[in-house]
């Protein structure tokens, strides 16, 4: 599905090892962000949809704002749409330490 969303056919691997780290750091991202142990499956398009956002963002890192020839582009880091459903897929740290303490 991470190919067909960038664009690249499944036959091309070039780009495979690069791609698998992404989607590791985007999962660690992740959990990191909701405070768990496991991804949710209901995350698992969030993954794949940060990874295309990081990956066409691959060498203008840090760039806010760009014009050429009249035509401006800017980027920010996560759309409004992703941080919502991230933070919906949030669990308190409190909640975290329950569960760790039922164990």
């Amino acid at each position: 599905k991470l190919k067909r969303n960038l664009g690249i056919v499944a036959e091309d691997t070039k780009d495979d090892a690069v791609l698998t780290d992404m989607l590791d750091d985007a999962k660690s991202d992740l959990l990191t962000w909701t405070n768990r142990a496991e991804l949710p499956a209901g995350l698992l398009s969030t993954q794949r949809q940060i990874v295309v956002i990081r990956y066409n963002m691959l060498g203008i890192e840090g760039q806010t704002t760009h014009s050429v020839g009249g035509i401006s582009r800017s980027f920010e880091d996560l759309p409004e749409s992703i941080k919502t459903i991230i933070i919906g897929h949030r669990i308190s740290k409190l909640t975290k330490m329950v569960k760790a303490n039922e164990i």
